[in-house]
């Protein structure tokens, strides 16, 4: 099932497609639970109610106005480095024997058509288009053979990087060059997990301006979703709502020669097989 979280008379609303059109699920069904986080946490036991709520509710009568990242509030926004290994090659790294993890700052998140905004701090802000997996079912010391049960579904990513700050300064800034403020896009839906069967096989693809600029298919992953929640699962709980960004194939910006950066009017658009395009316009931050 498609499921969004969308911008609602009061405030935020989770709406779920069908045949082209979004149904308000709290208005269709009152009981259910009121974000996206809790129905995929609670998914196996909702599951039922949110399809007959799907089938009677009726459509909005516009579309949405505004789409919120479709988890905006995520506790945990974890995320893996070079595991593509093509985009290892490119960067002049060696294949990891272990995943490479980061974090992201909760300020970063942004939905569908928001503006990704150039912090006046860097000339280096590079793109790069990912696999995001929202996690339903938490849990620590996961095994890998029981991941995908906990994997609530999947969205599109736009992991925009710092590069001067990520590589540049002292010791190599990897959180601050990804934390800048909207350098976490995600939505604008997510495809819940049983609408996949592991492994997960998709093709991905950045377009900035209208240019291909990375094309790639998950299969290319070094880490799969399953190693990775079980890995990441033995450090920390995961709980309902966290999100992994799954890296990034080649075709990065700082790789090109020119190096390609984004640049106030650009649109970045992140297309994903089976879950759909994710798009936001590039502007300058405001002056302070």
């Amino acid at each position: 099932m498609r499921l969004a979280t969308v911008e609602g008379p009061t405030g935020p609303r989770v709406v779920a497609e069908r045949d082209g059109q979004w149904i308000s699920l709290p208005d269709a069904d009152a009981r259910l639970p009121s974000s996206l986080k809790a129905i995929l946490a609670a998914w196996h036991d909702v599951r039922p109610e949110v399809e007959e709520a799907v089938a009677r509710g009726i459509p909005l009568s516009e579309p949405p106005k505004r789409w919120y990242a479709p988890i905006p509030d995520p506790q945990k926004i974890i995320c893996i480095g070079l595991n593509y290994a093509d985009h290892a090659a490119e960067t002049g790294a060696s294949i990891p024997e272990e995943p490479v993890v980061f974090c992201k700052l909760a300020p970063t998140v942004v939905g569908h058509k928001e503006a990704i905004r150039l912090p006046h701090a860097s000339e280096q802000v590079d793109y790069e288009a990912e696999l995001v997996v929202v996690i339903g079912k938490g849990g620590k010391h996961i095994r890998r053979e029981e991941a995908w049960q906990h994997v609530g579904g999947l969205t599109c990513g736009h992991d925009v990087s710092a590069r001067d700050w990520q590589k540049g300064k002292p010791g190599g800034q990897w959180l601050l060059g990804k934390s800048f403020d909207t350098f976490a896009p995600m939505g604008p839906v997510v495809v819940t997990a049983d609408e996949f069967t592991p492994p997960v096989e998709l093709d991905i693809q950045m377009t900035v301006s209208g240019e291909v600029l990375q094309a790639s298919n998950t299969r290319q992953l070094i880490f799969s979703i399953e190693h990775l929640i079980a890995y990441l699962s033995t450090v920390t709980t995961l709980q309902p709502g966290d999100v992994l960004f799954t890296g990034t194939p080649p075709g990065v910006g700082m790789a090109r020669k020119p190096p390609r950066f984004l640049k106030p009017g650009d649109t970045a658009q992140v297309t994903i097989e089976r879950i759909g395009t994710l798009e936001n316009p590039v502007i300058s931050e405001p002056s302070p």
